[in-house]
């Protein structure tokens, strides 16, 4: 299963993320969505799986969840959007992965892109970055892989251009 992962759109969407899309079989948005004109504009054919940012109000915190728990094959996922990285988690992120114990942890909100193996609990931890064009970010980015039997594979971390 192909899947295209991004962040931080910020009311953002535009032909090139899209384009990096139309090979997934699934998209993820790991938060701060923005506005519901994001979800509109990615291909309805396809599962989106998201959970809500700092930023989305309203209706996009009560269609999208805090977090995201799931299996796809034998591979163990958690999303939320705050959450930290290897060696500075958030409390919260850091109990729920010492809990639930995934092998795949995905979080946005940093705009800064991240693949990173914490060898203490075992698991991969992926920040896309953010493919919009607002913040501090100077390059936009986003993530593809596939989920394997057991693992991620083919991980492309993607380089959509300056936000400005």
């Amino acid at each position: 299963m192909r899947i295209g992962l991004i962040s931080d759109t910020h009311s953002y969407m535009e032909d090139d993320i899209l384009e990096h899309l139309k090979e997934c079989d699934e998209i993820w948005h790991a938060g701060d969505i923005g506005a519901f004109s994001v979800i509109e504009k990615l291909p309805q054919d396809k599962p989106i799986r998201a959970v809500y940012g700092n930023i989305d109000h309203g209706d996009l915190r009560h269609q999208y969840p805090l977090d995201l728990e799931f299996k796809i094959n034998n591979v163990r996922f958690f999303i939320t959007h705050i959450g930290g990285y290897p060696g500075r988690y958030t409390k919260r992120v850091k109990d729920i992965l010492h809990t639930k114990k995934p092998d795949v942890y995905i979080c946005g909100h940093s705009h800064i892109c991240k693949v990173i193996y914490d060898k203490s609990i075992s698991c991969l931890h992926i920040n896309p970055g953010a493919c919009g064009i607002h913040g501090f970010h100077q390059v936009r980015t986003m993530i593809r892989f596939t989920v394997g039997q057991d693992k991620l594979e083919d991980v492309q971390v993607i380089e959509l251009g300056y936000r400005s």
